[in-house]
């Protein structure tokens, strides 16, 4: 059964969800830090999060797309211990004009930001693993052969929250689509292939 933290407009059909990300909405702790120049993220947890809790070891993969309009535009998938634990891998506009791979770990209410590969296309899919408190990100254009873009650890029980994110930090919000998703209860061999 799916739940929310800021409850959002859905649609579901078939294989297909679509969340919209309002305007200003994101989930970023941004600890103070400034810029002049450029694009810093505000402290932010307000994007629609749409989530299942899962017990233990787990898999969970969906194909994202979305139509890149603003910088940090992005369909994600996240998984949250509390408001000051989480986690996101987002398919991400970023500010530096690039269509990529983007991933965020939330510790102690205190966020980082990486930047991966930069992604052709529109669409690609997004993958979470976890064994016991080790978790890893992993993304793949075909759906086939998946590449680890972040293992880290968290702090977690039993029980984690997993689903999809929507979020338009700096823009006028838009739909994100999330297709063929599935989650899956076991316990990949190597985490890092995430297989």
């Amino acid at each position: 059964m799916f739940k929310w933290i800021n409850e959002g407009k859905i649609c579901e059909s078939d294989n297909r969800i679509e969340i919209y990300a309002p305007a200003q909405s994101d989930f970023f702790c941004n600890n103070g830090a400034v810029s002049e120049e450029g694009i810093t993220p505000d402290n932010l947890c307000n994007a629609p999060f749409y989530y299942t809790d899962v017990n233990g070891d787990f898999v969970m993969t969906v194909r994202v797309s979305h139509d890149f309009k603003d910088t940090y535009d992005s369909a994600s998938v996240m998984v949250m211990v509390d408001m000051n634990t989480w986690a996101k891998a987002c398919f991400e506009k970023t500010d530096f004009g690039t269509h990529a791979a983007v991933s965020v770990v939330t510790k102690n209410g205190e966020s980082d930001d990486a930047n991966g590969c930069n992604i052709e296309g529109n669409n690609v899919w997004l993958k979470i693993c976890r064994v016991g408190n080790s978790f890893s990100f992993h993304f793949s254009e075909d759906g086939r052969q998946f590449y680890m873009m972040r293992f880290f650890n968290l702090p977690a029980e039993n029980a984690v929250k997993v689903g999809l994110l929507a979020q338009a930090p700096q823009g006028d919000g838009g739909n994100r689509i999330y297709e063929d998703l599935s989650i899956e209860n076991r316990t990949v061999k190597n985490i890092r292939f995430g297989e």
